[in-house]
């Protein structure tokens, strides 16, 4: 049970990454993704085992009549007989996973779990309180405003000193965002505090309460309003920094990759990561956004002879 459980496991991981990965390169040459869950997997074991034995006895001793004839015989069956269930994706399930919105509450809660914001809200954010993040769907690519990427180096550094940290509450049909701020903070922390604070245009005392919500714009100094992607749209900007065959674009069957590689910013460099897309939108996003770690990487579509 141990090997087979393991076994399993890292069928249906492995599975899930070269869907992800096919998906990606569908997506980069303009076709649609399918995405197929595994549902269930009931696996069936039968051991059966069965020995047998007889002899023959004689009371005629002769040279051609042995005296007594014995023989033994056993066999053994191994039946390991697996059952797996496949889902499609496709319908209210579909769009409910990958064509709505991240919840900005979800991608807040993997902040405060300690994932690094930076990395997170690179993903995940197409705009902070109007500070917008680098996009290139569409096959236009708008660069980061210049706030954006000292602006997650700041909620970074606050979040890695320990000295900030953000609570979500339920109030409501909404969430409420507290800010606790520590009040032996460094120069540096107040440095970063006081930019943060002037970046989103917020009131970023001590104690102060933020109310997070979903836009692009705040409607006041007390809302932190975060504009996040669907998990589609991530996809597609996985798949615009492909590097592919310059006989592929030239034949029109794809367009030029949005990312260069050697941009002197490596967060605008071609980044790649795998994201394990499980139905759970938040769970989605976390092995999205933990695979990240690969930004600044290259992937590389070779074109195949004949092809």
């Amino acid at each position: 049970m141990p090997r087979d459980r393991v076994d399993y496991v890292t069928g249906i991981a492995e599975s899930w990454k070269e869907q992800t990965l096919l998906n990606i390169v569908r997506m980069r040459y303009g076709d649609a993704p399918t995405f197929v869950d595994v549902s269930s997997v009931i696996s069936a074991y039968a051991l059966q085992g069965q020995l047998s034995a007889s002899g023959n006895f004689s009371s005629n001793l002769t040279s051609a009549i042995p005296s007594s004839v014995a023989s033994v015989g056993g066999t053994a069956t191994y039946l390991d007989r697996p059952t797996i269930t496949y889902t499609p994706l496709m319908g209210e399930r579909f769009a409910r996973s990958l064509l709505q919105p991240i919840p900005p509450s979800a991608i807040f809660e993997l902040i405060q779990a300690g994932y690094p914001a930076d990395r997170i809200l690179q993903v995940t954010a197409r705009a902070i309180n109007g500070i917008y993040n680098r996009a290139s769907i569409g096959g236009q690519t708008r660069q980061a405003d210049p706030q954006f990427y000292p602006l997650l180096d700041a909620l970074r550094r606050l979040q890695a000193s320990g000295a900030i940290a953000l609570q979500l509450e339920k109030r409501g049909d909404g969430e409420v965002g507290r800010l606790i701020i520590s009040a032996e903070a460094t120069a540096d922390v107040e440095a970063d505090r006081r930019y943060v604070q002037n970046a989103l245009h917020i009131k970023a005392e001590k104690n102060a309460e933020l109310t997070i919500t979903f836009g692009a714009l705040q409607k006041s100094e007390n809302e932190i309003a975060l504009l996040s992607p669907s998990m589609m749209e991530i996809l597609l900007e996985l798949a615009n920094g492909i590097e592919v065959p310059a006989a592929h674009i030239a034949e029109g069957r794809t367009n030029p990759s949005t990312r260069i590689a050697d941009a002197s910013d490596l967060r605008d460099r071609r980044w790649f990561g795998f994201s394990l897309l499980p139905m759970s939108r938040a769970e989605a996003l976390l092995r999205c956004v933990t695979a990240t770690h690969g930004i600044g990487s290259a992937m590389t579509i070779s074109p195949r002879s004949g092809s």
